[in-house]
């Protein structure tokens, strides 16, 4: 148990023995960045003095005589009562034992037996990703990373839309290319795709299957559909696995509507009088619970909106036995929360059991000015491009370093900029760093006690280090990707600020230099950990 966790079940402990009524998730432990002010510090006593109606200088007292423990050697009151601990130099690098121990897991905790599914990206398999999907990709990862690291047994979906107008259109325009392969004038409509990328579909229709699919019929109408979505969605594997993200299912909505969950879904709905029909069009009483008007879910024409059969697939994954939807999210679809809710709600789920993350808009910025189209394609840029160009770390890196909630400003030059400026730079470099000062170390054995340690800057590292279990934990609450980004910021920082003030080896005093090299070697496995989850490598060299 680290001292972060042993701390707050002290302060846990301490606060229900004095009449409070807490849980161990209400109890707030902060590492201090002014070593003056102890290690760790607390306002447990702030927060709920007032309701036992005591002062809060003073309940800091009676709970300090309460938390008895040999890691402290003094605990103190600051302020209005934030409670200061102090602890024992070699109680610090108790946090070395786990993290040699479990290596890459450290960080992992137990599994706690929730299941989670999170669908995220879910481009239409018509074209090319584009940014937002980019940024989708990286922000639903990362959480799903996270989630599984927090102890959840996470599944990671796609879902592939291909059914309705825009799949008839892609059948269409492949078709179309695929007759001016042959010779035939090009007819494409307004509402068809005029992109370059069906050219080498249908080369590759033509090079298979010869002329067998020119009769227009409804087998060619059917074909070309399916393998224009089959190609499409090949492209999309293939960009998002090289963009390190890969799913543990495709759901598909044919596969949906084939099964009838659709019918049933309907059915079910207007049984319990959820249904009904105006101006031809059949509703949904959504505003029967948390949407702000009803929702049409059958068209005048007999066909399903797109809100009717995305209720079949919500049903069909809550079916699987999840405790949690998660869906990542263009910022447009803020409107969709509720009324998909309203529908789970309808079926007997609780609202709570769909969360919905919004991820905002990308720009893309070069030399102060915003980049619009790609010089190699002379069009908006692509998910492709921009990772071609820059990388797939750093794309990773800086697409969930801000909230999702904010827009995205991507600084190319910085993302490519090999300087202390880059954060993904200055965290690989200190990772890189380690492995070098190992290297250079690799005859000195390393003492994994870390009895030698004790100044500023190492106790610093020890305390982040300490402190990566809860980050995650904390990261997993909020679905924040971007506190993993912070934790890494911050470690990286603390091992350039070691090395620059430390001798980390000095063949003359062997005991010190096999204490830091333990606590290099820790500190990359972190920072190595850390960087995984968020997808982004671990360079040993520089």
């Amino acid at each position: 148990m680290g001292n972060d966790d042993k701390l707050k079940k002290l302060l846990l402990s301490a606060g229900l023995s004095l009449g409070l009524n807490i849980k161990e998730s209400d109890v707030v432990l902060q590492r201090t960045k002014d070593p003056s002010f102890g290690d760790y510090a607390s306002n447990i006593a702030m927060r709920f003095a007032k309701g036992l109606g005591k002062n809060s200088r003073d309940f800091a007292l009676e709970i300090i005589e309460k938390v008895q423990d040999p890691i402290i050697v003094k605990a103190e009151v600051a302020g209005p009562g934030f409670i200061n601990f102090f602890l024992r130099a070699d109680a610090m690098s108790t946090v070395l034992k786990d993290v040699f121990k479990q290596g890459e897991a450290f960080g992992k905790a137990a599994p706690n037996g929730k299941k989670i599914n999170i669908e995220y990206v879910s481009a239409n398999p018509t074209g090319d990703l584009h940014l937002g999907h980019t940024r989708c990709a990286a922000v639903g990862d990362t959480i799903a990373n996270i989630l599984s690291h927090a102890g959840y047994d996470v599944t990671r979906e796609f879902y592939v839309n291909d059914c309705g107008n825009q799949v008839e259109h892609l059948g269409i325009s492949l078709r179309a290319r695929y007759h001016e392969l042959f010779g035939e004038p090009l007819v494409l409509g307004d509402d068809d795709y005029h992109g370059q990328d069906l050219i080498a579909i249908a080369q590759s229709i033509k090079d298979q299957f010869g002329d067998k699919y020119l009769v227009d019929n409804q087998e060619s109408h059917d074909f070309f559909i399916r393998f224009g979505i089959d190609a499409e969605l090949g492209k999309l594997k293939k960009d998002l696995a090289d963009f390190r993200v890969c799913f543990d299912r495709f759901s598909y909505e044919s596969d949906i509507r084939k099964s009838g969950a659709v019918e049933k879904a309907l059915a079910e709905l207007t049984e319990k009088g959820y249904v009904y029909q105006s101006e031809g069009a059949t509703y949904l009483r959504t505003s029967d619970k948390l949407d702000d008007k009803d929702r049409p879910i059958v068209k005048s024409n007999g066909q399903y909106t797109y809100f009717m059969p995305d209720i079949g697939y919500h049903y069909d994954k809550m079916s699987r036995g999840y405790d949690l939807l998660i869906d990542i999210l263009g910022a447009d679809h803020h409107g969709y929360i509720n009324r998909m809710k309203s529908a789970l709600m309808m079926k007997g789920y609780s609202a709570d059991s769909l969360e919905v993350e919004l991820v905002q808009i990308v720009r893309v910025f070069r030399d102060g000015a915003e980049v619009k189209m790609s010089k190699r394609t002379g069009k908006a840029i692509a998910h492709r491009d921009l990772v071609e160009d820059v990388g797939v770390d750093a794309v990773r890196y800086f697409f969930v370093e801000r909230s999702p909630s904010t827009h995205l400003d991507f600084n190319y030059n910085l993302a490519t900029e090999q300087s202390s400026n880059n954060p993904v730079f200055y965290a690989q470099y200190a990772h890189a760093r380690c492995c070098s000062l190992l290297h250079l170390g690799a005859d000195i054995e390393i003492d994994e006690t870390g009895a030698n340690l004790g100044n500023e800057q190492e106790t610093a590292i020890l305390k982040h280090l300490a402190s990566y279990p809860q980050t995650i934990l904390d990261a997993a609450r909020d679905r924040a990707p971007y506190r993993i980004c912070g934790y890494v910021h911050d470690l990286a920082g603390l091992v350039h600020e070691f090395y620059a003030h430390n001798r980390v080896i000095d063949r003359d005093n062997l005991p010190l230099t096999s204490s830091r090299l333990a606590l290099v070697k820790a500190a990359k496995i972190v920072l190595s950990n850390a960087l995984a989850i968020l997808g982004v490598s671990s360079p040993s060299k520089m």
